[in-house]
């Protein structure tokens, strides 16, 4: 009996340590199933200042119920400084992120698209220290092994960004070409150009998304309410942009096709549900750790584009693939073991606080009590 609780409790153990290991593993695959699926939708005309209304409409009705329901009594009071720093979040993730993703997403292919993005963890990082939310201690192997980390990922995006070399042909992708979709001309290098630039930007506001979400839930404290408020913020704002920049009414239409799917998708698994995951896993390891993980969303893209878009792999995408694995293994080495140390100093300064405590009050009692001075009365003189 006393095994199998040592056993259960060892299991339950590495489940509650591998949690956030396995939420963003998942994330990835739901983002790589939004680029793909998105770049089929965006090829067959859709309007990506439209597909991101859509996108954050539905992810709104899909996280407000919950909201409403399980944190009625959670959310903390709405101020000035709370209700900008939401509208900044909604500025920064829904419009700039995502139309200048998706604009450079249809300039170029998913593949690069998720390579260009793996910039996001050493744009992270670099913003997380400017901000004082990272610490480096250039001498610990910990950051250093960060510092390397992010240096070899972003090595290994630029290396399949600069270098296609051959094409490395795939048992699936030769008896796949003629089912798959496939673009009839190549993208000119301006447009990829263009592409490569939207993306960069898009990068950035990503990471500076990140940043401020995690400042702001140190103050606004339900996670779910945040995620409804960001992404009605976005609808709204995302509104008033397509309008703007869209003169069409023909391209709000949307049928039962594509199009309704990729913003459907995009809306639920990543917009809502990565927002809120990605919330609470930031609260334990740190925005850094959250965008660690990005890269093995373009490997699952390359597999995934090379199934259903009949895209190439070349071989400077396996060496960067490479790489970029190699990179994100030494940040993620380097925030577990911080990770570690943090929990080691945690019960270590309890135990230093209440020593000290004992032996100030040992002290304390130590030290004779001073007597009460007794004055003695004047005798009065005879």
């Amino acid at each position: 009996m006393e095994n199998n609780k040592v056993g259960g409790g060892c299991l339950s153990n590495f489940y509650q340590r591998g949690k956030p290991y396995i939420a963003m593993i998942s994330l990835q695959f739901g983002y790589a199933g939004m680029n793909v699926i998105t770049k089929v939708s965006l090829n067959g005309g859709m309007s990506h200042y439209v597909l991101v209304v859509y996108r954050h409409a539905f992810a709104t009705l899909a996280i407000a119920p919950f909201a409403l329901l399980l944190e009625r009594k959670l959310r903390p009071k709405m101020t000035f400084m709370m209700f900008f720093q939401i509208f900044i979040l909604g500025l920064l993730g829904p419009v700039i992120d995502q139309n200048f993703y998706y604009a450079g997403l249809k300039f170029t292919s998913p593949t690069f698209s998720c390579a260009m993005s793996n910039m996001l963890p050493a744009m992270t990082f670099v913003m997380a220290v400017l901000c004082r939310m990272e610490k480096v201690h250039i001498k610990k192997l910990r950051c250093q092994a960060k510092v390397i980390g992010t240096i070899v990922t972003v090595a290994g995006a630029m290396l399949m960004t600069l270098y296609k070399g051959h094409v490395i042909n795939l048992v699936w992708s030769n008896n796949n070409t003629s089912n798959n979709v496939s673009q009839s001309n190549e993208t000119s290098d301006k447009d990829w150009l263009k592409g490569s630039i939207l993306l960069i930007g898009a990068t950035f506001a990503w990471a500076s998304f990140f940043i401020l979400q995690a400042i702001t839930m140190k103050k606004y404290t339900a996670p779910l309410s945040l995620t409804t408020l960001v992404c009605f913020m976005g609808t709204l704002q995302s509104i008033a942009v397509t309008l703007v920049m869209e003169h069409k009414p023909s391209a709000w239409a949307v049928g039962f096709d594509m199009n309704l799917l990729a913003a459907a998708y995009a809306g639920i698994v990543s917009s809502s549900l990565a927002y809120y995951v990605q919330g609470l896993v930031m609260e334990k390891r740190g925005p850094v750790f959250v965008t660690a993980f990005s890269p093995l969303m373009m490997i699952i893209v390359a597999i995934m584009g090379s199934f259903i878009l009949a895209e190439k792999i070349y071989l400077g995408g396996v060496l960067g693939a490479v790489l970029i694995v190699a990179g994100l293994y030494s940040v993620l080495w380097g925030k577990y073991k911080e990770y570690q140390e943090k929990e080691i100093e945690g019960p270590l300064k309890g135990v230093i606080t209440n020593d000290i405590e004992m032996q100030t009050s040992e002290v304390v009692i130590g030290v004779p009590m001073q007597q009460p001075t007794i004055l003695a009365k004047e005798v009065p003189k005879a």
